[in-house]
């Protein structure tokens, strides 16, 4: 007669079902849920860039006979970030920054590689001012009055088209 004994030693831990030691066979398939579960955050993940264009939404401008597409950064985080790390812009393409209250907020070119020109709007949508930026530059650009928008273009695009102050921009957010 033959008798079954029942396995009394140490237990293997066990992690999502796969043991945890490196012996054991199903160690590869818990390496391969762990690569899986790391390429797909990091798939996820904001690309510096990339995910500006993509996530924010964008506004067609006027300025007199010419037409604007700009990215709308009206939250925080993406006023912030602005065109950094944006190694070009197409053509008539810019970024507008949109303040929930007027004031006299000054930008830096911190991480943007792009030479830009800022337009400051005050809340009619009428140039304040004008002022260019030159690329990584930690020099602070500021209104010289009161604003509830600025709107950054490839630096010369206002000059080019004789956009001055007292220019109006239309058809604001």
């Amino acid at each position: 007669m033959h008798k079954s004994y029942r396995h009394t030693g140490p237990r293997r831990p066990v992690f999502f079902g796969l043991p945890h030691e490196p012996h054991h066979a199903g160690w590869a398939a818990w390496a391969f849920v762990f690569t899986c579960l790391l390429v797909l955050a990091l798939s996820l993940a904001p690309r510096p860039g990339q995910a500006q264009a993509m996530l924010l939404p964008t506004a067609q401008l006027q300025i007199g006979p010419h037409t604007v597409q700009a990215e709308v950064a009206a939250t925080e985080a993406s006023r912030s970030y602005g065109l950094m790390n944006r190694a070009s812009l197409p053509p008539d393409h810019g970024m507008l920054f949109v303040f929930e209250s007027v004031g006299m907020p000054c930008f830096w070119m911190k991480n943007t590689p792009l030479p830009l020109s800022i337009a400051f709007l005050d809340t009619s949508g009428r140039i304040v001012n004008i002022a260019d930026m030159q690329p990584y530059s930690l020099d602070n650009h500021c209104p010289t009055g009161p604003i509830a928008y600025a709107l950054e273009m490839e630096q010369g695009w206002f000059r080019q088209r004789q956009i001055k102050a007292g220019s109006v921009v239309t058809n604001l957010p």
